[in-house]
């Protein structure tokens, strides 16, 4: 067998490894098909938090009070709930999640997961309202490293969709949740307030 040249052999080992593709998948939730309830949001017990099948097994977690959602995709820490994040405003996700996957060989894994947020933007019209992208990193098992990584107004914006992709693809892997500062990115419309409440 030839030897290699020894430089030969030092760039082979010095280059770099294959880039992990990768891709969108969809889940739609149906509260009244696929969710079930495991908690009340409320002394009253009026409302419900709600868990809902995702992407392969993994949940997602809707939490619910005064007419706003906290939500939050994949596995939750162990022994403790997910922090609660959420527009200050009344608010509501819509039915279809986005999941980044990424794809190395026969390994995949979502990282991030995209919602469409409707946002009351105008306390006297409750038909006025502001369509927010929400970028999440998504909790694994074991880990339960969850949280908003970006904010996309996508209201006014013919991007967004590619842009909450972008924030997820590249911000999912290293983002702390509760260190690390979310992505914004708003046009001529407005953010609304989001709010993380630490327990």
């Amino acid at each position: 067998m030839q030897n290699l040249p020894a430089v030969a052999v030092l760039a082979a080992l010095c280059l770099p490894a294959a880039a992990a593709e990768m891709r969108s998948e969809y889940t739609d939730i149906d509260f009244e098909k696929s969710c079930s309830a495991f908690a009340p949001s409320d002394e009253t017990g009026d409302f419900v938090n709600v868990v809902c099948p995702g992407w392969r097994g993994y949940p997602v977690i809707f939490y619910e009070g005064d007419l706003r959602e906290s939500i939050f995709y994949g596995f939750p820490p162990s022994g403790a709930d997910p922090v609660w994040e959420s527009f200050s405003a009344f608010n509501s996700a819509g039915p279809k999640i986005e999941w980044r996957i990424e794809v190395d060989g026969a390994k995949q894994v979502p990282i991030a997961a995209i919602q469409r947020w409707l946002v009351n933007s105008d306390p006297e019209d409750s038909d006025k309202k502001t369509e927010v992208l929400v970028v999440e990193k998504v909790g694994q098992i074991g880990v339960g490293d969850g949280c908003t990584i970006g904010l996309v107004v996508a209201s006014g914006n013919p991007k967004a969709n590619e842009t909450a992709r972008k924030i997820a693809d590249e911000q999912a892997h290293d983002f702390a949740c509760g260190a690390d500062e979310r992505v914004v990115v708003s046009g001529d419309v407005a953010l609304p307030e989001f709010d993380r409440q630490e327990n």
